[in-house]
């Protein structure tokens, strides 16, 4: 009798054991950001890339104006993509680019900007990252579109065609 009862209960708890699996594998718990958003802007003081004079952040960001705060580095092959998109933005008089340099080399990031071009109105340096984390950025590139002085928008990863023509359409 005891013989009988042992394999039962092996392929009992193996049956178990399958289910919760199965039922884990069909329910991934992969975290994505919101991407739209009424989040204050996160006060910094951070460097100018040009020099060294510090940049405040609630004199920055004016209060009827568009912002899209952008977190690039040289050495981030995506941000190399969207580039060219930023650089059609730029041209744009009713949103103001401010680039965040995320953990870069002065001369790289420089090198970036004169082989690519410059998007920006403004770039400020985050050589430790820590600005980068208040903003809550996941990595490189990721941007914000802000409106009187809140993100609206999040977009993470590179910006692409359709990126840009949601601004656009955004900032009208």
């Amino acid at each position: 009798m005891k013989s009988k009862f042992i394999p039962l209960i092996f392929i009992l708890i193996f049956i178990i054991t399958f289910v919760i699996f199965y039922k884990g594998l069909k329910n991934p718990n992969i975290y994505t950001p919101s991407t739209n958003l009424e989040k204050e802007v996160p006060p910094f003081e951070l460097k100018s890339f040009e020099n060294d004079s510090i940049i405040i952040s609630e004199k920055i960001f004016k209060n009827n104006d568009y912002y899209l705060m952008n977190i690039w580095a040289s050495w981030c092959i995506p941000c190399k993509v969207e580039h060219e998109f930023l650089m059609k933005l730029k041209n744009n008089e009713k949103i103001k680019l401010i680039g965040l340099n995320y953990k870069d080399n002065f001369k790289n990031a420089s090198s970036f900007l004169n082989d690519l071009g410059n998007p920006y109105d403004l770039i400020v340096s985050d050589r430790d990252g820590t600005a980068s984390i208040e903003w809550g950025a996941y990595g490189v590139p990721e941007s914000f579109l802000i409106y009187q002085s809140k993100i609206i928008k999040r977009f993470i990863g590179p910006i692409n065609n359709e990126d840009l023509l949601e601004i656009q359409k955004l900032i009208r």
